[in-house]
């Protein structure tokens, strides 16, 4: 056993009320809280810093707001670098709530095992991930769920209109905020109006306290109702900016001029929107090259910049596709070098020691020239649509066997793609985690088995995984132990 030391929380030595309070420690609103990196465009990470005022601020907001307790049950399912995480760790830990720590790996069906034995009231996650668990649900699964806190991507409230019908206590929140302003700056609460609304996208709402939201032109005027502008954003929650980088500080963090406050500023973030009759923001999307991918925030430049970099690359244009609704996925055009030669693998494999798994194209397009305009700029129309030369494709060998074709079914339906060999690689077709875990769920309706995640890493082709599959079903055939007086047959 280990030897580790351990504090009761009930003695004098760790009572809160002997704890110093801030003031003691020396600590003031405008000390740095923490610091979240995010992409940056020239291929380095910019870090953000956050002050305690923004922190605190956001904290109270969420507590108040929607009337945490002792009673609520948060089980966090988010990276704990990730900026959405920290509020829902310090709420239920301010709160005396239970705070549940999910298995590193994102497994659908185990976390919806977990909201149902664990009595988990609050979860908050991206809307990439929630669908993968209504995926998977059953009819008791989000039984015990009173709030979902939506954010880092635009929701599609189609995905989940019989939740809403089936859970009418559950309060489904749509949240928008960037990093360099404390995670959350509006809120949108989805009513019936909305999840019943195929043909918009919910709105991101209003602003949360202490903070101000103005959609301004070029010229930094407030746009008339019903127009497109930028989304700046005021208040407490504004980070102090990018750590060592006072030049993007400079261009991103500007004064305030609709603030009488000395020092106050405003975050430019690069977002359009417009407001709706109601008062709420409906957001429209970026204005530059900056895409959020399964709630993560990635500059296109960064991929660029590092593509730049890979041997026998000339140029390299990246871009966000959505060929088909709700599968946006990153795609790289790619001018070769002359006299070189580079497969889509060996693009694939030179990005993936440099770049995380989400920020890696799905595909990859080798072409002569770009595509141009009358002006002379890239004719980002003109790009082609990615077909199966795109992807990594080894030498093609049909499916063999029943479970066999019935995987590679699953693949070609979940890549999009017309056929799959059996020492494809899952990965190399534009496979991802998320997709993993439909993938999962996928074996699970057709064959009754629960893979685990770590196995589709280790056994990524439809070969391979056919064999762990027979293994498994061989298992389950095997006739219970024999008792003394019982022969067994084979």
């Amino acid at each position: 056993a280990l030897s580790l030391p351990t504090l009761l929380l009930d003695q004098p030595i760790t009572s809160p009320e002997l704890n110093p309070d801030a003031k003691a420690l020396g600590i003031t609103p405008n000390h740095l809280a923490y610091v979240i990196y995010t992409s940056g465009s020239t291929g380095v990470p910019k870090g953000t810093a956050i002050n305690h005022i923004g922190l605190s601020n956001l904290l109270y907001w969420y507590q108040e707001e929607f009337n945490f307790s002792k009673l609520d049950r948060v089980l966090i399912l988010t990276s704990l670098s990730f900026d959405l995480t920290q509020k829902n760790i310090f709420v239920t830990l301010i709160c005396g709530g239970l705070l549940s720590l999910a298995n590193s790996q994102f497994d659908p069906l185990a976390i919806n095992l977990s909201l149902e034995l664990s009595s988990i009231s609050v979860i908050n996650l991206t809307p990439s991930m929630f669908y993968a668990l209504l995926d998977c649900s059953t009819s008791i699964t989000f039984s015990n769920l009173l709030k979902v806190f939506l954010g880092g991507e635009p929701v599609n409230t189609s995905n989940f209109i019989s939740l809403k019908d089936n859970y009418p206590k559950l309060t489904i929140i749509n949240s928008y905020g960037p990093t360099e302003c404390t995670d959350v700056s509006a809120f949108y609460r989805l009513g019936n109006k909305w999840v019943h609304n195929l043909n918009m996208a919910p709105p991101i709402g209003r602003p949360i306290a202490n903070t101000q939201i103005y959609i301004l032109d070029t010229h930094l005027q407030p746009v008339p109702l019903g127009v497109d502008g930028e989304i700046y954003i005021g208040g407490v929650g504004v980070a102090r900016g990018y750590l060592n980088r006072p030049d993007l500080t400079a261009e991103r963090f500007i004064a305030d001029p609709f603030s009488t406050k000395i020092g106050a500023r405003l975050y430019k973030t690069g977002d359009l929107a417009r407001y709706l009759p109601d008062g709420n923001i409906d957001y429209i999307g970026r204005n530059d090259f900056q895409v959020k991918i399964r709630g993560f925030r990635i500059e296109l430049g960064e991929i660029e910049a590092t593509l730049a970099t890979c041997a026998g690359v000339r140029e390299a244009f990246v871009t966000a596709r959505e060929d088909a609704p709700d599968e946006k996925r990153l795609v790289a055009y790619v001018i070769v070098k002359e006299d070189a030669v580079l497969s889509t693998a060996d693009l694939r494999a030179q990005l993936s020691s440099v770049l995380p798994e989400y920020m890696v194209p799905s595909a990859f397009v080798t072409l002569v020239a770009f595509p141009l305009t009358p002006n002379g700029k890239l004719d980002r129309k003109a790009l082609p649509a990615p077909d199966q030369s795109a992807v990594v494709s080894r030498t093609y060998e049909a499916p063999q066997g029943e479970i066999e074709m019935a995987i590679a079914n699953i693949w070609q339906d979940l890549l999009r793609l017309e056929r799959v060999g059996r020492h494809d690689h899952f990965f190399e077709l534009g496979g991802h985690s998320l997709l993993v875990m439909q993938m999962i769920n996928r074996i699970y309706l057709q064959f009754t088995l629960r893979i685990p995640v770590r196995i589709l890493f280790e056994a990524p082709t439809i070969s391979s995984l056919t064999i762990y599959i027979n293994d498994l079903l061989s298992l389950m055939e095997l006739p219970e132990a024999a008792t003394d007086n019982e022969i067994i047959s084979f």
